[in-house]
């Protein structure tokens, strides 16, 4: 980001931000997902369209059906339905801090998909 012709670091919470001002103006209706703690661990009991707060490391799904947008932490480990582990299908995911994801769970399978701008 340039500021006052300085070249200024973003942010992940500016990152994330920028990402849901996109995801609105393309006409997607997101609510924010807090993380339970510190280090990007979320717990999602309710069906709907999120977008995760912070980078994910982990995400713990009890809800029948969910679309999430997040982006992997450094130390993303995944996503677990229920409390138990889960292989996702679609796009691998890089834990780069930076690419944006979107995670459709439907039918108790969770498919990941890269969102590219």
């Amino acid at each position: 980001m340039i500021n006052n012709n300085r070249i200024v670091p973003i942010t992940a919470i500016d990152l994330l931000t920028m990402y849901g001002v996109i995801l609105t103006v393309a006409g997607v209706s997101v609510a924010a997902l807090e993380a339970v703690d510190v280090l990007g661990d979320y717990e999602l009991a309710d069906a709907g369209t999120y977008l995760a707060d912070q980078p994910v490391k982990s995400i713990d799904i009890t809800a029948s059906s969910a679309t999430i947008y997040f982006v992997a932490g450094y130390d993303y480990k995944g996503f677990t339905l229920s409390g138990a582990a889960t292989t996702p299908t679609g796009d691998d995911v890089a834990a780069d801090g930076r690419t944006l994801y979107k995670a459709v769970l439907s039918s108790g399978a969770i498919a990941i998909t890269k969102i590219g701008f």
